[in-house]
């Protein structure tokens, strides 16, 4: 059953969620996620998106063992125990350590792409990517109104030619995200963020705003 919440609700409440319940998500689901997807704009109307759905147990083992090799290589040696964490991380560490040591058990994982992905350093890349994220926002809202948990990762591309290789993904194509949605376990927002004085210029750059 969908939610019956505005678009402003949605924006204002959606929020990563990393903790979710195996229980099957359905195929109309996930056609309506990816549809909300392809709504989004793209520069020059392009659609360089595509999207992986991966619901085959053996895949989701492989991929959650790479998830949780780049998770330890990057935040394994962070002991909260050791003393407060950043408060950029502090926020988020648990439900991301979970995430990470439970990634196969999600129902269903849908990896983004990029098609025709620029090479490294190339003038285009901005263009590329920022017609490829607005998509992946789509989606996540796609999620909050269905009432799905998902979450945008990328930690899969410290193992992406392995990620492409088991799901026969083109080289031309690059993964560009990792979403994985379920049922929620806990709650949407409301999110806490910046007000809005502190981060809107006016005319000029305000340099006491930091």
């Amino acid at each position: 059953m969908t939610e019956d919440i505005g678009l402003f609700e949605a924006i204002f409440s959606q929020r990563a969620i990393r903790k979710l319940k195996p229980d099957p998500v359905s195929d109309e689901f996930v056609h309506k996620l990816i549809e909300a997807a392809t709504k989004a704009p793209s520069g020059g109307n392009r659609e360089p998106w595509a999207f992986v759905v991966v619901r085959d147990e053996a895949a989701k083992q492989k991929i959650g063992a790479w998830y949780l090799q780049a998770w330890n290589a990057i935040y394994g040696q962070i002991d909260p125990d050791d003393g407060p964490l950043p408060a950029s991380l502090g926020r988020v560490y648990g439900a991301a350590k979970h995430l990470a040591h439970h990634l196969s058990e999600v129902p269903v994982m849908i990896i983004v792409c990029l098609r025709g992905a620029p090479p490294a350093g190339s003038s285009h890349a901005a263009g590329a990517y920022g017609s490829i994220y607005p998509a992946v926002q789509n989606l996540l809202l796609a999620a909050r109104g269905l009432g799905l948990g998902a979450s945008l990762t990328t930690l899969h591309k410290m193992h992406e030619q392995d990620v492409k290789a088991l799901l026969g993904i083109p080289e031309s194509v690059e993964t560009i995200a990792l979403v994985p949605v379920g049922h929620p376990i806990g709650r949407y927002g409301p999110t806490t963020r910046r007000p809005v004085e502190e981060v809107t210029h006016f005319e000029r750059w305000d340099d006491t705003k930091t």
